[in-house]
């Protein structure tokens, strides 16, 4: 028995402007005209007999019978997708990952080798960016970004929330330091407008020198590269530092820390309906969650 069904493009057409409610961005999203897009959704009303949508004077929305209608089809092409996915050649596909640069360097870089050995069908496209924007804007499908405590991206993951502790290299400071006074001795890198070591102080109770020694650095990846040589200590979370700890170059000299934020996911619209990026996103959940705490965890 033959299906009766509306023509597939009309069908994409009212799905991607059902998403955003909009023709004007479905059009850039499929790269046709919102006219195109108008034209598809106004016949495929007249073939079903049903208003999909409604003009209201604050825009664009779903009829009713337009959402119903929307819930059914949205599945179906995510089946569409996925069926697609598993006959393709490469069947995971790739990923385009916009990370903050010093979690990139520091902690995904690293990793990546693991990743690549467990899902070796999945290219991942890795670009990095501290700035605060829309993933669309990258043309990525996820973006890693720092936010801090308090802070919040729409739709965003919690990866790390770990606080914030005092590291310097072994050359400079030999062990942990039982009096948090004494990490106040040594030179105290951060940048120009940062007030993490003020925070620091304040966690720990202790009295700030009258003229402290700070060596002023731009930029963290700066910092950590100073301290690293031996320059002075550094206020990093946990993950930023593990793998300079692993292999040695630096130590947490005080077990005094305070919370700073962490670094979140965020994810394009529809990006998870691509098994690759469910794929990655499992994995770079489940690492991370050494340094997440259980309040972080969606």
């Amino acid at each position: 028995m033959a299906r009766s069904l509306p023509p597939l493009n009309a069908l994409r057409a009212f799905e991607a402007a059902g998403r955003h409610q909009s023709f004007s961005k479905a059009g850039d999203e499929l790269g046709v005209s919102h006219s195109s897009i108008s034209r598809h959704v106004r016949g495929l009303e007249d073939r079903l007999g049903v208003r999909l949508f409604r003009d209201l004077p604050r825009g664009l929305t779903l009829s009713p019978e337009g959402a119903a209608y929307l819930a059914r089809i949205v599945p179906a092409f995510d089946v569409i997708a996925e069926a697609t996915e598993t006959l393709a050649e490469t069947p995971e596909g790739s990923v385009s990952v916009n990370g903050e640069p010093l979690f990139t360097h520091k902690w995904l870089v690293p990793r990546l080798t693991e990743f690549a050995a467990l899902h070796p069908q999945v290219k991942i496209e890795l670009d990095a960016s501290a700035a605060l924007t829309d993933v669309s804007r990258y043309e990525a499908d996820l973006a890693i970004r720092f936010v801090p405590t308090g802070g919040a991206y729409a739709d965003a993951e919690v990866l790390t929330d770990a606080p914030v502790y005092p590291y310097a290299s072994p050359t400079l400071v030999a062990d942990v330091l039982d009096d948090p006074a004494d990490v106040l001795r040594y030179p105290l890198l951060q940048r120009r407008t940062d007030t993490l070591w003020a925070r620091w102080v304040a966690a720990a109770g202790v009295a700030a020198p009258v003229a402290p020694l700070t060596v002023l650095r731009m930029t963290l990846d700066l910092e950590m590269a100073s301290a690293i040589a031996g320059q002075g200590v550094v206020l990093l979370s946990a993950e930023l530092a593990d793998m300079d700890v692993e292999a040695g170059r630096l130590i947490r000299i005080s077990d005094v820390g305070f919370d700073d934020g962490g670094f979140h996911l965020i994810r394009s619209e529809g990006a998870l309906r691509r098994k690759s990026v469910r794929i990655f996103r499992a994995w770079l959940l489940e690492r991370t969650a050494p340094w997440r705490s259980e309040s972080g965890v969606e």
